[in-house]
């Protein structure tokens, strides 16, 4: 049995009872090291398998053949297993096993939704998940989607807006989206949603502050309807042109 949870963004207390219950009943967990650093309090007992970035692949071949010894694993992911995590990998490796693996995937309050809270209600109508990262998508193709994504307005939400490796690809995202988007377009950018150093900020696209950002941060960006009332984001449930 391998359970594929999401953990959410950081913190117990927005960790679903599913989540723990599957923590609880797993015998061994498989994670990057700065997700099992979030939980340690809820596998003291269980044996731990980590590594660090960039080495999903590994983790979960890993946790498919041990799973294979009849032990039941815990696949950890950050937010939700199945947004941006490890979800869709280990039903690939599993689904070409001639051994029947059973998997079941544990949802998560992923980032946009953690964030979101915090803002206020950004979310309210049609949104979008894009990532800025392009390890795994052409850059060219992320250019597409944000540019299709602004025309239509939909409110968008950015994953892995800003690393030192590609610290331009936020303000180029931001180019790219001005064709479409008004100055005056309200954005939320939040930091380590969940976390001990979570911090709130909301300003206008035009006013957007770039190094404020990194790897741990949410960007989401209003569509014509959103407003901000005493600091927080608003879209409201009807659309208006």
């Amino acid at each position: 049995m391998i359970y594929v949870i999401g953990i959410g963004p950081g913190s117990k207390e927005l960790m679903t009872m599913q989540c723990i219950e599957a923590i609880k009943d797993s015998e061994v967990i498989v994670g990057y090291k700065t997700y099992i650093n979030l939980i340690t309090d809820l596998i003291e007992d269980k044996e731990v398998v980590q590594n660090g970035m960039r080495q999903e692949i590994d983790r979960c071949k890993e946790a498919v053949e041990i799973a294979k010894t009849g032990k039941k694993v815990a696949v950890i992911s950050s937010g939700d297993a199945g947004i941006y995590g490890m979800a869709g990998l280990i039903l690939e490796l599993t689904s070409k096993e001639e051994e029947n693996i059973d998997v079941k995937v544990i949802p998560g309050v992923t980032a946009s939704i953690g964030a979101a809270a915090i803002l206020g209600a950004p979310i309210m109508h049609d949104f979008c998940h894009i990532s800025l990262s392009d390890l795994l998508t052409p850059w060219d193709v992320i250019e597409k989607r944000l540019r299709l994504a602004a025309e239509a307005d939909f409110v968008i939400c950015l994953y892995n807006p800003r690393s030192k490796g590609r610290s331009e690809h936020l303000a180029k995202a931001f180019e790219i989206m001005g064709e479409f988007k008004n100055g005056s377009t309200p954005v939320g950018i939040v930091k380590d949603v969940g976390r001990e150093k979570e911090e709130k900020f909301v300003c206008t696209f035009d006013t957007m502050d770039f190094d404020r950002v990194d790897m741990t941060t949410m960007v989401v960006i209003g569509n014509k309807s959103t407003f901000i009332h005493d600091d927080l984001m608003i879209t409201p449930r009807g659309y208006t042109v």
